[in-house]
């Protein structure tokens, strides 16, 4: 699987650090109480199909990436950096 970043163009998959689904990046109101903090740090979903991941660039510039694929085919769909996505 190759994923292109977008400061160091494509690379190989071993060149980054999976993290999880994207969705980790909406944490709970430190508030929310302990349910919801348990089912953030403690629930995951294995979907099949298209996803949004968190992929850290570690043997390359070292950004976060959010990169969109499928999880059955492994086909890359893009990426995009977790700043832009939040620069809004």
């Amino acid at each position: 699987m190759r994923i292109t970043c977008p400061i160091c163009g494509t690379r190989d998959r071993r060149e980054f650090y999976y993290q999880g689904a994207a969705e980790a990046l909406h944490r709970p109101d430190p508030e929310a109480g302990e349910d919801a903090w348990d089912a953030y740090l403690h629930l995951r979903d294995n979907p099949a199909g298209r996803t949004q991941d968190l992929w850290y660039h570690e043997a390359g510039c070292g950004c976060w990436l959010v990169v969109d694929r499928d999880t059955v085919t492994h086909e890359i769909y893009g990426a995009t950096l977790v700043e832009a996505r939040h620069a809004d």
